[in-house]
């Protein structure tokens, strides 16, 4: 199912709501515009993912149009390698711009020619307070901010100082052009804020050519309606922006598009700042952006998320106007309903100890038919080979077996999926006393996985043959923190201090089944009995690796069943 033959099954909520009272009241012309802004400062997240869905799912369900926007306005920060990525991602998500690809740095000097509007209008002016000095004269919460010494120069000195900053005269840091507005005023955005700050620094797009750059707060808006958008949706920490937003509009005499906040997706076990995923990358605890226990798109993508059960659940949190947190088995059990029905299924032994079937004719190979995916019947079977010698799991035998283990153990008899039942006859261990090799019987009438007498057995391992084996690392991944709210620390650390030391298993002695030899990148399997896996990018033909993108077990499901009961 593509993106948009799901949005039929989308609940309206409160701003869909706004956007079909908008239609019906004719309030835009009966336009539909909305974007995605990403700052290209770092790859997409999960959090980013519920952006992406919501403004591209309005569009698509409102016949209008959703414009893929760069917010490029910090050329410290910003590199082609992340505009790359997000334009990627957006599209792997499933949604399509069409020829509405823009960049904040396209705007530049409308920007900078209505900031030269504001300041002949007197309503901005150039101001020589430092950094510092602007936080300390903005006051606080309960004390009003109080006015710089430069905010009444004459507008004549202000032109000029302004077009002496764009020339390159002035060092960073030295100046700012901020707006007047009222230092007063109840909301601290609304205090004279900053507008454009030097910045002798290259852009990725637009070279040397400005050494100023506008603040956000200015830029947003701006873009928005050069662009004619209807609908600005935000996260809701724009909120208290929103004032600002109108202010700067209305001031600039431009068309005016409504800005909507809604709640920003909090998820378990992850943290969802550009700024400390960087950190990740940069210290070293993971092996960048792609990372498959990064909560980023394409970490996700890497590890084998599949678009579908990304959107799923961004269908299923919904959208509301208040910061909550998602417990992360939801997005795993969304991966799983995805993953069950579109994965096939093929045996793979992660952590091998060879079986000997002594009564199987040596040299004789039999072809067994193994069902691809018991959820489609379209996806047919396959041939699976079996021999004299096997692999089966380590942890599917125990010499001396605790109560209700019931898989193999001396003298006791299991199921070999598709094949038949064998009974273990004996053991063989090395000098240390470690096993390396289980000597079993088979029943030649149990082929198939049934007996003809009726007996019965408790347990049906996976398996692979021996010589058809192919070798494969496989790494198994968990979560990066290990705590629910990573930034749960105590005084003087941060939220580094809670990442999990075993969020990475690699395991190089994996043997698969032969179907395998022909996988491709980023495709994804179950490995019955074990869980869900995907083909890594860096994978060979020398070389198969696997990563592990979540196990059998659904953790919300049961939470649900537990709550019903």
């Amino acid at each position: 199912m593509s993106a948009k033959e799901e949005l039929d099954e989308i609940r309206v909520d409160f701003i869909r709501q706004i956007v079909i009272d908008d239609i019906k009241s004719n309030k835009w012309g009966g336009r539909v515009v909305t974007r995605f802004p990403p700052e290209p400062n770092g790859y997409l997240h999960i959090g980013h993912a519920k952006s992406i869905c919501l403004n591209f799912g309005i569009a698509a369900q409102f016949n209008g149009r959703c414009h893929l926007r760069f917010d490029d306005t910090n050329p410290e920060k910003e590199e082609q390698e992340y505009v790359d990525s997000i334009i990627e991602n957006v599209r792997w998500l499933g949604w399509d711009w069409g020829k509405h690809l823009y960049f904040a740095s396209d705007y530049f000097q409308q920007m900078y020619d209505y900031a030269v509007q504001l300041i002949k209008k007197g309503k901005a002016y150039v101001c020589d307070l430092s950094a510092d000095e602007v936080r300390d004269y903005r006051g606080t919460l309960t004390e009003p901010g109080r006015e710089s010494p430069y905010r009444n120069r004459s507008i004549e000195e202000n032109l000029d100082l302004f077009e002496r900053m764009r020339a390159g005269e002035f060092a960073d840091g030295s100046r700012t052009l901020r707006a007047k507005i009222d230092m007063a005023h109840p909301n601290l955005n609304m205090r004279d804020p900053v507008m454009y700050r030097i910045l002798h620094a290259s852009h990725h797009r637009t070279g040397d050519k400005w050494c100023i750059y506008p603040m956000y707060d200015w830029a947003h808006g701006l873009e928005d309606s050069i662009e004619q958008i209807t609908h600005s949706i935000c996260t809701l920490e724009f909120e208290n922006h929103r004032p600002l937003y109108d202010w700067f509009l209305d001031e600039s005499g431009v068309y005016h598009p409504q800005q909507i906040e809604f709640a920003r997706l909090n998820l378990t076990y992850t943290v969802m700042s550009k700024r400390k995923l960087l950190k990740l990358v940069q210290d070293g605890h993971v092996r960048g952006w792609d990372d498959p226990r990064m909560p980023t798109i394409s970490g996700l993508r890497r590890r084998g998320y599949s678009p579908q059960a990304i959107r799923n659940f961004c269908k299923v949190i919904g959208v509301n106007k208040f910061n909550s947190t998602v417990d992360f088995a939801l997005l795993e059990h969304c991966l799983r309903e995805d993953l069950n029905k579109t994965s096939p299924r093929v045996m793979a032994v992660l952590r091998p100890v060879k079986v000997v079937i002594e009564n199987y004719p040596p040299g004789q190979v039999e072809q067994m038919d193994a069902i691809n995916n018991p959820e489609d019947p379209k996806a047919g079977t396959r041939k699976v080979p079996f021999s004299r010698e096997l692999y089966i799991e380590r942890d599917d035998f125990m010499e001396e077996p605790p109560k209700k283990f019931y898989r193999l153990a001396p003298g006791r008899e299991v199921r070999l999926r598709y094949a038949y039942f064998i009974k273990c006859t004996g053991v063989v261990k090395d000098a240390a006393g470690n096993i390396i090799e289980l000597r079993c019987t088979y029943d030649p009438a149990t082929r198939g996985g049934d007996a003809p007498d009726g007996r019965k057995v408790k347990s049906t391992l996976h398996w692979v043959s021996a010589p058809h084996a192919l070798n494969a690392e496989v790494r198994l991944y968990d979560n990066l923190f290990t705590k629910a709210d990573p930034e749960d620390v105590p005084e003087g650390q941060d939220f580094t201090a809670n990442l999990n030391p075993n969020s990475l298993e690699i395991l190089s002695d994996c043997k698969v089944e032969p179907s395998l030899a022909n996988a491709k990148p980023l495709e994804r399997f179950q490995f019955e009995r074990l869980g869900y896996f995907c083909v890594d990018p860096h994978t060979t033909s020398a070389k198969l690796v696997f990563n592990r993108t979540t196990t059998l077990r659904d953790e919300w499901a049961r939470i649900q069943s537990a709550e019903r009961t």
